[in-house]
């Protein structure tokens, strides 16, 4: 079976405009089988996938409320239990064993033996401190300074949303407190900030954020309750939609309102031993991944994503401490136990624009040829006197390129990349946020634990998430051979558990013994990192929006002195600011064209209702480079040619740069950015991790 289930990104039809999308257009579609009592009889049109990428663009039909309601209780009565979603409901015993088999190797070898008393790496932030970190990071130190404009406060904060806003105030007031305990003059009230006049003049729509999340979580409210409670009342969903156009807090807002209702506690939902199939519906500007954005608007992705999962863990009462890594001591090794940065700063000088570690890359390369039908692969430990001489032949040699691969056992390799991933001085999942990837075990909900890891992927540093994702993909390979090396999700996940989340640079919350559901919870995280990655290193709708009024609130920005001059500024504004009209069918765009040494120039492009990125890429490739008199294609060895693979960018207006999605309706586009650019580029290099 494929190790990652089927994450589909269907098209919607839609003539509202992101990001104000609302939720009474993501309906559920029956179920196969049979609808308001009728057995329906499957056809051959009907097409089970089950493709090992999880993004696959598909159009889905959609049905009413009452239509998915009837579907769900004619499948919960006539359907029998599935059988085919995850191999198995539970890891078995063997797979048990094995978790804490690894558990104690982590122990006892290299330097582990005091795992669970080695603290002297971390700690506890002092009173204060951990709050101060924290507005650091969400961009809001300037709060808490004196010196700040109530403009430069007020520019990232007129984008939260209600519940988001609160999370902050109660991270000010913690700070304030600490402050006062120390006898310091407490910072302004952020209350203060959002009631000033130039953070009014900043925020003509999020005074209304207290109802964004209630009307467009409406249709919530609006379904029927056998539609939005059916996770609590059967086994496993087949399928589940997971939306991105309102915020995740402001989602579980809605949930934990419906689950206090008087006839909505009938049973708690059980641990999901299967996973469903995930739907993401694709909005009309398409799909952003974590590569399409600059690193200017990542760091503003990061800021917004930091607030809302504090948002979420608050709502969820989840506990999550983080912890400082203090400095250590670096080895002398040149592999084994370097900071990723370092490891990868020394490896760009061998090969430019690498994003993962080198050795990592050989590992995975080596194990993908040669390990992933091995049976027992990542299970059956290795020799330790060969996997010690290995890594010291790796220390001296690697570079030279004199390392001979002819000989490894698989094994040995793959014992070699767990140890590479352990022996980093600070947790892959890094140091501050391993504590919050564990805590997400103890999240009942599916939806809200993969809400948690999207906002926690985002939040990691680019060499971490760029290594954790060539990880998992390398454990999805080896899961999708499960016939041939018998290592199915529950086998890997309960493998690669404790290499993740425990580190002597932070204190575990794994408990000793072979508690069974306490390996099950931990194997859970793992085995969601790997079946939804795609869907994990996408930014959320939700997020884009504030980033594009985040930038439009900065390049807004005014002081003010005298008041006829805020007001006739304040007019002259609302009067004539550029808006395109929306009521033209079609106009013509100018698009740039920066394709290297091959094509430089522009080119005019007619816009209407349907246009596509794709549609403008193609024109691009049949007017400069498919023509006769103008081709630019390279002749391969069959006598085929080959042509340069183009993306279209967005550049500049409320974004800093974007490149789009091939599905990007262009006219909803330009309507939401008529003052940035389109700009053709050669596509860039996607490396392992990426």
């Amino acid at each position: 079976m494929g190790g990652r289930e089927e994450v589909l990104v269907s098209r919607m039809e839609s003539t509202t405009h992101f990001p104000h999308t609302r939720l009474s257009r993501f309906r559920f579609r029956p179920t196969r089988g049979l609808v308001r009592g009728i057995p329906v009889k499957p056809t051959s049109l009907i097409r089970r996938v089950r493709n090992p990428s999880p993004t696959e663009m598909s159009v889905e039909s959609w049905a009413s409320p009452q239509d998915q309601a009837a579907a769900e209780d004619a499948r919960r009565t006539h359907e029998p239990p599935p059988q085919d979603q995850d191999q198995e409901q539970h890891p078995d015993k063997l797979c048990l064993d094995s978790f804490w088999s690894e558990v104690e190797t982590i122990r006892q070898g290299s330097g582990y033996s005091e795992l669970d008393c080695t603290r002297r790496d971390s700690r506890q932030s002092e009173e204060g401190e951990q709050e101060e970190q924290w507005l650091a990071d969400a961009g809001l130190s300037n709060l808490i300074s004196e010196d700040s404009e109530d403009a430069d406060k007020a520019v990232l904060l007129s984008t939260l949303t209600r519940t988001q806003a609160e999370a902050v105030q109660r991270r000010l007031d913690s700070y304030t407190l600490s402050l006062r305990k120390r006898n310091k003059p407490a910072p302004r009230d952020v209350r203060d900030v959002f009631n000033s006049p130039i953070a009014q003049r900043l925020l003509p729509e999020s005074q209304h954020s207290e109802d964004l999340a209630e009307n467009s979580m409406a249709s919530v409210v609006k379904t029927p309750l056998a539609a939005v409670t059916s996770e609590h009342q059967r086994g496993t969903p087949k399928e589940e939609f997971f939306i991105t156009d309102v915020a995740y807090c402001e989602q579980a807002v809605i949930f934990l309102k419906q689950a206090k209702l008087p006839y909505n506690n009938s049973q708690c939902r059980k641990e999901d031993s299967t996973l469903p199939r995930v739907i993401c519906p694709k909005c009309r500007l398409g799909v952003t991944r974590i590569r399409d954005l600059s690193q200017a608007d990542m760091k503003k992705v990061r800021q917004l994503a930091l607030i809302d999962m504090t948002a979420l863990c608050d709502l969820l009462e989840l506990e999550v401490k983080r912890h400082k890594s203090s400095k250590r001591k670096i080895p002398e090794s040149s592999l084994f136990g370097l900071p990723l940065a370092s490891l990868l700063e020394n490896d760009q000088k061998i090969k430019p624009n690498t994003s993962t570690p080198l050795l990592l890359q050989t590992l995975l390369s080596f194990l993908e040829k040669n390990g992933v039908d091995s049976e027992g692969i990542l299970r059956v430990p290795g020799s330790q006197s060969r996997i010690k001489l290995l890594q010291q032949n790796l220390e001296t040699n690697f570079y030279s390129g004199q390392v001979s691969w002819e000989e490894v056992s698989p094994n040995d390799a793959a014992a070699l990349l767990k140890k590479f991933i352990r022996e980093l001085p600070a947790p892959l999942l890094t140091t501050e946020y391993l504590n919050t990837f564990s805590a997400v075990r103890d999240i009942t909900e599916l939806k809200q634990k993969l809400h948690m890891l999207n906002l926690l992927i985002l939040l990691l540093p680019e060499p971490n998430r760029n290594t954790l994702k060539a990880l998992l993909e390398f454990l999805s390979k080896v899961v999708s051979r499960e016939k041939r090396n018998r290592m199915n999700l529950w086998a890997v996940a309960t493998i690669m558990a404790p290499n993740l989340f425990l580190h002597k640079a932070v204190p575990s919350k794994l408990p000793e013994g072979a508690e069974k559901g306490h390996a099950e919870k931990a194997a859970d995280v793992m085995r969601l990192l790997i079946r939804y990655q795609d869907l994990l290193w996408t930014i959320p709708n939700f997020l884009m929006s504030q980033v594009r009024k985040v930038n439009e609130n900065s390049n807004r920005r005014y002081q003010f002195y005298d008041r006829r001059i805020k007001n006739l500024l304040k007019k002259i504004h609302t009067d004539s600011r550029d808006k395109p009209n929306k009521n033209t069918s079609e106009l013509c765009r100018t698009v740039k064209i920066q394709v290297g040494e091959v094509v430089s120039g522009t080119m005019e492009y007619q816009l209407n209702i349907n246009s596509r990125a794709s549609d403008l890429l193609s024109q691009f490739q049949s007017q400069f480079l498919r023509s006769p008199e103008n081709g630019k294609g390279k002749m391969r060895r069959n006598g085929s040619v080959a042509y340069p693979d183009c993306v279209l960018y967005e550049v500049g207006g409320n974004i800093g740069e974007h490149c789009l999605d091939p599905d990007t309706h262009l006219l909803d586009l330009y309507n939401f950015n008529h003052g940035g650019e389109w700009i053709i580029r050669l596509k860039p290099s996607a490396g392992r991790g990426l």
